[in-house]
């Protein structure tokens, strides 16, 4: 097989895949949701303080900071689960064709990085001209930084997606079950027990462990790497004070937080290849 036709192999699953995403119910139902969410944060302005008026674009970026740690995983973990692990007969017809298996799951996770990306686009396209509208473009620059942390955070959780799905083929609500336990500890049990853990020990300890908490959990790396971008140290909290000693200053933070997040999108796909290929479909 010549490489154009393995291109063009991998290209139709995307197509396929990204096709079938955009008329999913779950996808839809994302895009609204998540326009939504991001409208009201950018209207209530400065509501919390006693204000009023559309914030700009900087400090509406942080405060969408937390609904997209919440908002982006859980939906990229859910959909990737339920369109990587098909139903045994859907499995054997797609897996009976002259394509190398590595090849569909990279075909259908662009696909679904895609659809996702563009439901997220929904999103901060409606918050950003409400922003640009009435506050003008100052801090710009932070919102993109933020877009930029939610498409990360996307191509992470459809990663993990597919290598839970990989070999659950006939098994979908299991695979389901065990993608909600991984959302669950990654994005809510992981910091609570961290700094629990760290309260309990010596300076020196905690340090290392707060920065290790921040290195192995996605949500954390991505957290992390979008206040420095949006905020520099004045939004930083103990963990990602203790990284930023220890990488001794934002470039090292920035660097170490890449490679963190390039292992976390790289490694669960190639197992997920890995494990679908020796699957017995």
């Amino acid at each position: 097989m010549t490489l154009t036709t393995s291109r063009s192999a991998l290209l139709l699953c995307a197509r396929q895949e990204l096709t079938l995403a955009v008329r999913s119910r779950w996808t839809q139902t994302f895009a609204v949701v998540f326009a939504a969410l991001s409208l009201g944060v950018a209207l209530s302005g400065y509501i919390l303080s006693g204000g009023s008026g559309v914030q700009e674009f900087a400090r509406t970026a942080v405060s969408l900071v937390q609904l997209v740690l919440l908002l982006v995983p859980l939906t990229a973990i859910v959909i990737g689960v339920l369109a990587l692990a098909p139903d045994r007969g859907a499995a054997e017809l797609l897996f009976s064709q002259p394509v190398a298996r590595w090849k569909i799951l990279l075909g259908k996770l662009l696909g679904l990085f895609e659809a996702l990306i563009g439901a997220q686009a929904l999103g901060f396209g409606a918050s950003g001209l409400v922003i640009f509208s009435r506050a003008g473009s100052d801090g710009v620059t932070s919102f993109v930084a933020l877009i930029g942390g939610a498409a990360v955070l996307t191509a992470v959780f459809l990663g993990i997606a597919a290598l839970i799905a990989a070999g659950s083929t006939g098994r979908r609500t299991r695979a389901l079950a065990v993608a909600l336990v991984v959302w669950f500890v990654a994005v809510v049990l992981f910091d609570l027990a961290a700094l629990g853990v760290a309260s309990l020990l010596r300076s020196g300890h905690a340090s290392r462990l707060l920065i290790t908490a921040v290195l192995i959990n996605p949500v954390d790396a991505v957290r992390t790497g979008t206040l420095l971008a949006i905020e520099g140290t004045a939004a930083f909290g103990a963990a990602s004070l203790a990284l930023l000693r220890f990488t001794g200053g934002a470039t090292g933070a920035a660097v170490v937080l890449s490679c963190s997040l390039v292992l976390w999108t790289v490694v669960p796909i190639g197992l997920a290849a890995r494990r679908l290929s020796r699957a017995d479909v």
